[in-house]
Formats: C-alpha cells, structure tokens, sequence
C-alpha cells in the first residue's frame, strides 16, 4: 500500500492511498457490503453506476456464511463479488459488541455464539487475520476489544491493556505470515480505544504507532456518546497518530459528522447510514433529509434532488419513488441506495475539492448554510 498526504487546509488533508485493486483518493467513504455485497446493489451498481473505489465486508459475517474457506475458492472477495476494486474487511470486534448478549470477551479473544446457528466460536488476533487472508480484502482490520459508552474506568483499562496486547500480537503474526509469502497485497490497520478518554486515547495511540502497522484506525465512538464527545475524543487523539499513514474514523457517520472529522484530519470513513436510511424512505440532499414515503411526495414530479445528478436523480421522480415505497417494490431500494451513496461519495468529492482549493472552511460554512434553512 501507498499513501501520500497532498494537500493541508487546515488539519483537512487530501491524499492518495493505493492498494493493489485500486487507486483511492482521500478523504473517502467506504460503502458498507457486510456481506460481500452492498444492499440491493451489485457489483456494476458500484463500480460503473457510482464508482466507489473501496467498499467494506464484515469477517465475522463472512466466516459464519459461507465460510472463508468458500470465499477463498471463488478467488476471495474480488473474484466472488466481482468487485474488482479495493475491499477493506471489518475484524468483527464491532460484531461482537453490538451482539454482546451472545458474547464473552477474555484476555486471549471473543467467545461468541452465531446469531445464524447458535454454534460457538472464538476469535483471536490470530484467526480474525487468518479468516481475513482466505477473505484476500486489501485492508485488514485487527482484533479489538470495543466497549459502550459511557463506560466506567476501570473496564476503559481492561479494553486498553486487550487492545494493545491484541495489536502487538496482530502485527508480529502479520509479518510472520508475510515473511511465509502470505498477505503480501494485504495490508493491516490497528485500532485506537480508550472511549472518550483523553488520557486512554493518547497510551493507545502512542502504543499503536510504534508499531508497523499501514494505518490506524479510531474506533469505540458512535456508540452511544455526543456529537461533540466524539468530535472532542478524535480531535484529542489526532497529535498522537502518524500522520504519513491513513486515519480511519470506523462507523460514522451522518454527513455532519463527516465534515467534522475532515476538519480535524480523519482520512476514511464508513457507516451503514446512508443505505440504511434509504430502506427506510429517507433520503440525504444538499438542503438536508427529506421523507421520500410523505404523502406531500405523492404527486410531486421533482427528482430526490434538483443538484444531484445521479442515476436516480437523472431518471425518476420524487412521486414514483413515494409509489414504489408504499408499493414494497423492491427497485425501490436500489434507486434509493444509488442516491444516497452517491450523495455521500459526492460529498467528499466536493470537500476534497475545496481542500485542494484551500477553501473548506467556506465548504463548511456553505454545507450547514444549506442544510439548516
């Protein structure tokens, strides 16, 4: 992997981050696939229709069906999606927390019983890298031991001492596979937890960037915390990162959030929101969100968005999307998903711009001026 920061504004940064499958420009969002595939798109939807660079799949669901060993035989992800682009794969630390009710974390891993089947299994640093190598996704995400929030100190020390031995144990198994030729195109990102912490933050930080890792990653926040104390805690963290490697907010977030954490100089994101929102009939435009299944959309001929151009937008109407919602037609959900990521890829296109431009505190200015009237 390659990176290479381009241009400050600020502490908003662009970049280029290269992996073997693709050629990505920063900041970007990552569209969710958990499953090797993003809800009701398929692989030309995203390549060709919106042009996403990278998209995300989730070990934990993966491993359980159909099994990596599977994946691995249609060629990995790429070749069994046929997604010829970058994939970045989720360790399934986040899995395991937001299914805690069938979990049990220890010093070694995560004890989990399948939500599918009911069976138990137990990841480890170790195996969560090893499901990831039959996956072949070009990121790889380590083992971490994620907490809600608000969260008592003394379980903030217990996440800090399993992340940080688990990162250790991550990497040296990493350069060991890859000295036996293994992983070579893949790359490894750790993960930073201490909560909303300033002090946690800053040890595991410290901790993760002595280590070779390719990139790190903030994760534990939007987990039940406020917009601020997550803009706080990912300001606070920013000093103590390497700043020639990417940094990746994991699981946000609305589009408010993305602007915010571009300004303190998040790289990669990724969040469920926008193809989740547009299940369920709400669609993000320039001026905000509007509720696509109103009865105001009935007879409306207007597109999502008279400043979108994309393929929803350049075909249908505000009316037959309110038709097709309250029909339960399936095409529904793919018109909606197509604008709603491509609202959000267009999003840090536009703010990409303005960096280069030397203009984001005036994107930012103009981004809320019209969302807020």
């Amino acid at each position: 992997m390659e990176f290479k920061v381009l241009k400050y504004d600020g502490n908003a940064r662009t970049g280029i981050l290269k992996t073997a499958h693709s050629e990505i420009a920063t900041p970007v969002f990552m569209p969710v696939g958990t499953v090797g595939a993003v809800k009701s798109l398929d692989a030309i939807d995203m390549a060709e229709i919106l042009d996403a660079k990278i998209i995300l799949a989730n070990t934990y669901h993966m491993y359980l069906r159909p099994g990596s060993k599977v994946v691995k035989e249609f060629g990995g992800l790429h070749g069994f999606s046929k997604f010829n682009r970058s994939f970045l794969t989720d360790s399934g630390g986040f899995q395991a927390f937001s299914l805690r009710a069938n979990t049990k974390n220890d010093d070694g891993g995560i004890k989990f019983k399948s939500h599918i089947d009911g069976s138990m299994h137990y990841f480890t640093p170790r195996s969560v890298l090893d499901t990831q190598y039959d996956l072949g996704s070009d990121i790889m995400m380590i083992l971490d031991d994620l907490i809600a929030l608000p969260a008592e100190k003394k379980r903030v020390e217990l996440s800090l001492k399993r992340t940080i031995k688990w990162a250790d144990e991550a990497i040296k198994y990493h350069k060991l596979k890859q000295s036996q030729g293994i992983g070579l195109n893949q790359n490894i990102f750790g993960i930073i937890q201490g909560g909303t912490d300033y002090e946690a933050r800053k040890i595991c930080a410290q901790a993760l960037a002595n280590m070779p890792f390719d990139g790190l990653a903030i994760g534990g926040l939007s987990v039940g915390e406020s917009n601020n104390e997550m803009y706080d805690t990912v300001e606070g963290v920013m000093p103590f990162t390497d700043a020639s490697r990417p940094r990746y907010l994991m699981g946000v977030g609305t589009p408010q959030d993305l602007v915010e954490n571009v300004e303190r100089g998040v790289d990669m994101f990724d969040c469920v929101m926008p193809t989740r929102n547009a299940r369920n009939g709400t669609l993000f435009t320039s001026f905000g969100k509007i509720n696509v299944k109103s009865a105001r959309f009935i007879n409306d001929h207007a597109p999502i968005d008279f400043e979108c151009n994309c393929y929803t937008c350049q075909r249908y109407s505000r009316g037959y999307l309110n038709h097709l919602f309250k029909a339960k037609e399936l095409t529904f959900f793919r018109l909606a998903s197509i604008h709603n990521l491509h609202y959000y890829l267009n999003l840090m296109k536009q703010i990409r711009e303005a960096i280069n431009a030397g203009e984001f505190a005036k994107f930012k200015r103009n981004f809320y001026a019209k969302i807020y009237v």
